[in-house]
């Protein structure tokens, strides 16, 4: 398996990051920001449709379905920009294919989600998109979001904790992009008390940096 962070329409990096018979983990956030993020769409769903990959639920996703259906009347610049890229066809697609995407996914001691982790999602079935509902909340929260500490930061977006990583179990490693933790250009890893360990694999892709991806053996051990 290829597991690949934040792509933001950075679609030279993600054309890269497929050029591979490995099945593709995708986290979220396909779209935004980057200015191809109609042909990464298009990739991503040659994807699906071969059966070789599987994208996660991110914030983005959700966001450009609301647009796509009308229920943002007013999108955010960026998500305006990717709307107004799609045609009709690549549109209805799209919407169709991010109503099926999996807020979070585990195989063995790997566990795949956008933003963050809670203990109960490992008992939990992720529920479905919410294309046309108001505040998304509970788990599917904290999985497009991470955990918000109720602060914000000087640039106007909310402040995540990364409390969550500590109540991460033995054994299990958390793959999660949203939030750009690296400060080397490479995917960032935290470790938790227990054993078990987060790595964000957001490295900028989109936004002036660059697109990461880890490889994992089938049982899900990193290669």
């Amino acid at each position: 398996m290829r597991v690949i962070g934040d792509v933001h329409g950075d679609l030279r990096g993600f054309t890269f990051a497929i050029a591979t018979d490995r099945f593709i983990i995708q986290l979220g956030d396909l779209v935004d920001h980057g200015p191809e993020s109609a042909e990464v769409l298009r990739l991503m769903l040659g994807l699906l449709a071969a059966g070789r990959g599987v994208f996660l639920l991110g914030n983005h996703e959700l966001r450009l379905a609301r647009a796509i259906t009308g229920y943002t009347p007013y999108p955010a610049p960026e998500t305006a920009a990717t709307l107004a890229s799609l045609d009709p066809a690549l549109a209805e697609a799209a919407l169709a294919a991010i109503a099926e995407a999996p807020a979070w996914l585990r195989i063995d001691q790997a566990f795949f989600v956008h933003g963050g982790f809670h203990s109960a999602m490992l008992t939990t079935p992720p529920p479905a998109a919410p294309l046309a509902e108001g505040r998304v909340s509970g788990l599917l929260a904290r999985a497009l979001y991470g955990e918000p500490t109720g602060r914000t930061r000087p640039d106007g977006f909310p402040e995540r904790s990364l409390r969550w990583v500590d109540r991460i179990p033995a054994g299990l490693t958390v793959y999660c992009g949203h939030d750009q933790r690296s400060r080397d250009g490479r995917p960032y890893r935290r470790a938790a008390p227990s054993g078990g360990q987060a790595v964000f694999l957001d490295t900028g892709a989109g936004k002036g940096g660059h697109l990461s991806w880890i490889d994992l053996s089938p049982d899900g051990m990193e290669l």
